[in-house]
């Protein structure tokens, strides 16, 4: 009896659902194209909402005065700009895993607070990206200054591209700009106007804090994507970005090998390593040429593949 309920239920519902099915398939066919569209948007469309500020914030230590409702609103503006930056955050996400640590390791041995990590995402995301100013490397570091602080810029070597070395001239112009402006926020500030553009803006105004100053649109919003980044990143599951670890880019394994002499062919000296020049630009992303002149009584240090 309940093998035939089942079997005569089946053939009265079967029909049910057919019609249902081609009913919808119908609605489908006969539907404008604008209720096609509205349908489609309906069943697919991503809801959007505007990330809440946090309750308190500061960098390298430093209150930042969410009190002040225009300081608020500017940061507001950059965690909503960056929150649904999605490619970018994701691939910044994967990079800290790689360089951060080594990064937060040298900003602490030269004093520096580890929050200066998001001032170099903010600046190239921990990408080696140059600007169409001329900046270039993680610390966007413009030709000049980089050899006001004693590194090698040339068509062969551009040290700006060394993780260590440009985030040491790093380290030298904050320490030089909180020594100069009392405070870590109008040094960070300074990284993006420049010490003399901070202290004109200051004594035009007569003001001595970033948040009190009125900037270039520029200046005005940098802090404030710095700070957007240290929420973001350091709290990625909060704005909806779930990166597994295993996904992050790992450290590249290396060993130095010292050179004091020049290196006429780079290519057939890196397949001399077992290694091919590609590599050799991937573990020395410095090397800007096919040589490396090696000036008397100078080294250069290579990392080679483990």
């Amino acid at each position: 009896m309940k093998q035939q309920f089942i079997k005569y239920g089946w053939v009265l519902v079967a029909p049910l659902l057919v019609l249902q099915f081609t009913g919808e398939n119908s609605l489908k066919l006969n539907a404008t194209p604008n209720e096609r569209n509205d349908r489609a948007f309906e069943t697919n469309r991503q809801i959007f909402t505007s990330p809440a500020l946090p309750d308190a914030i500061t960098f390298a230590g430093e209150p930042v005065p969410l009190h002040v409702p225009d300081v608020a609103e500017r940061l507001d503006r950059e965690l909503l700009a960056n929150s649904y930056l999605h490619t970018s955050t994701l691939l910044a996400l994967k990079r800290m895993q790689r360089y951060v640590p080594e990064i937060k390791q040298m900003l602490k041995e030269n004093d520096i607070p580890e929050d200066f990590v998001y001032l170099a995402l903010a600046e190239s995301l921990l990408s080696h990206v140059t600007s169409p100013a001329g900046a270039s490397g993680f610390w966007q570091l413009m030709p000049d200054t980089a050899r006001g602080y004693g590194m090698v810029v040339n068509g062969e070597i551009d040290e700006r591209y060394h993780i260590q070395k440009s985030t040491l001239a790093a380290c030298r112009y904050l320490k030089t700009a909180k020594a100069k402006f009392g405070n870590w926020t109008n040094a960070a500030a300074s990284y993006n106007r420049g010490m003399a553009g901070i202290e004109r803006a200051m004594k035009q105004q007569g003001v001595t804090d970033y948040y009190d100053l009125y900037l270039n649109d520029e200046t005005s919003r940098y802090m404030f994507r710095i700070l957007a980044l240290k929420e973001i990143l350091g709290n990625p599951q909060k704005y909806g970005f779930d990166l597994a670890v295993e996904h992050g880019y790992k450290p590249l394994p290396s060993k130095p090998l010292t050179v004091s002499n020049t290196i006429s062919d780079l290519p057939a000296f890196a397949l001399e390593q077992g290694i091919n020049y590609k590599t050799l630009r991937l573990y020395n992303p410095w090397i800007r040429g096919y040589k490396l002149t090696v000036p008397e009584g100078k080294e250069y240090v290579l990392q080679l593949p483990m």
